[in-house]
């Protein structure tokens, strides 16, 4: 089978604890699963004993193979009792393929709108003094386009995205950031399209935003401003001593 497939694996544990209390006794259980792809199904009947695997029947291998010297033992009795090893390849079909179907479509269908957040972050030293975030959260399918707008026009640099991170259980997150210089009277919004979505969400950055954030930006604004003053001087002071007319001031 190929590697590059995405398999559906559904999971039933049967289990039997052998012994007169949970602490001491021995723990004895079996895991059924059914894998499935859009091209096919496989069966997977595993025997554990004490949280160690000792045997496993796949539908693939099409017999029964063992993993330690009591599974090596009863894969050989369960692989020459024909009506035994024929019950086990006919779990593929009874156990899992009338219900692959169901489940596929159920997960092949189903689209989950994401938890757009936009919020001001700490901008990078010696770039702009702002820094947007656009964050996603909690969607599906997987695939998902963030992008912003400055004025109504798309922004092409100054910009960083994240790919799409799986949370574990089947949702994804991602996040965007911005960093800008603002400007007065300007509208910044984040743009997300997804599948779940019946069109873009744009979510508008509020300039009304909390005095602390407010005093950021300013701060940093002004502090770049400083900069390139001090750097002009600079300029200036090093090509007046380049050319020896430095005047200097009389007492």
């Amino acid at each position: 089978m190929s590697s590059s497939q995405h398999w559906i694996s559904g999971v039933i544990i049967l289990s039997t604890l052998l012994g007169l209390d949970g602490f001491n006794g021995y723990y004895q259980y079996d895991v059924l699963q059914c894998r499935s792809s859009l091209s096919d199904t496989e069966f997977i009947w595993s025997s554990w004993f004490n949280k160690a695997e000792y045997l496993r029947f796949n539908s693939t291998v099409g017999k029964y193979v063992g993993y330690t010297e009591h599974g090596v033992y009863n894969a050989e009795l369960r692989n020459n009792n024909s009506a035994l090893l024929a019950q086990a390849r006919s779990q593929k079909d009874i156990f899992c393929k009338n219900n692959a179907p169901i489940f596929i479509n159920a997960i092949l269908t189903k689209k989950v709108e994401p938890v757009v957040r936009l919020t001001m972050g700490k901008a990078p030293t010696g770039g702009h003094p702002a820094l947007l975030m656009c964050s996603a959260y909690g969607f599906y399918p997987k695939m998902i386009k963030v992008t912003w707008n400055r004025d109504g026009q798309e922004v092409a640099g100054d910009v960083i995205s994240s790919e799409e991170l799986a949370d574990g259980d089947w949702y994804y997150q991602t996040h965007s950031h911005l960093e800008f210089t603002p400007k007065a009277g300007e509208k910044i919004s984040c743009v997300v399209e997804h599948a779940s979505l019946r069109e873009p969400l744009e979510i508008t950055w509020d300039p009304s935003m909390p005095e602390p954030e407010r005093n950021k930006i300013a701060i940093g604004a002004a502090a770049l401003v400083l900069g390139l003053i001090v750097t002009a001087a600079g300029f200036i002071y090093y090509k007046t001593k380049s050319r020896g007319r430095i005047l200097v001031p009389s007492g």
